[in-house]
């Protein structure tokens, strides 16, 4: 691969930063890589090539990334039901949260909730509830 000029790596990291801070702020609503390259005027390919070369990730899974850290944080806490949580990281659909939960941590959101953790309840060590 040939080696980037320091514009474009600036421009690339730039643009990651900038992405990455709109959907740390905003993971709650709808978001998509059309809407975030508009809102910094980038193209669409452009800020894929900054997720993917800057970020070593894409969008997608950023944004997956930071919905269920968030998710995780609120589930610990107890103070609001799976429902609540799934509505309050961006999800309509509670099985579609719980789905993409279990895929990410390996774990039903209620069975994380009830542990206090991330631990499985099959053997793994778990957190007293304090």
């Amino acid at each position: 691969m040939p080696t980037q000029r320091p514009a474009t790596v600036s421009l690339r990291t730039s643009l990651f930063e900038d992405a990455t801070t709109i959907v740390e702020r905003e993971y709650a609503s709808e978001l998509s890589l059309d809407d975030i390259a508009r809102r910094i005027a980038s193209s669409r390919r452009q800020l894929q090539r900054a997720y993917a070369e800057v970020g070593n990730t894409t969008f997608r899974e950023h944004l997956t990334r930071v919905r269920m850290d968030r998710a995780a944080e609120m589930l610990a806490r107890r103070s609001v039901t799976v429902r609540e949580v799934a509505h309050r990281v961006g999800y309509r659909q509670p099985a579609q949260f719980a789905k993409a939960f279990r895929r990410y941590l390996g774990v039903a959101p209620s069975d994380y909730r009830a542990n206090g953790s991330g631990h499985r309840a099959d053997g793994a060590e778990q957190r007293l509830a304090a």
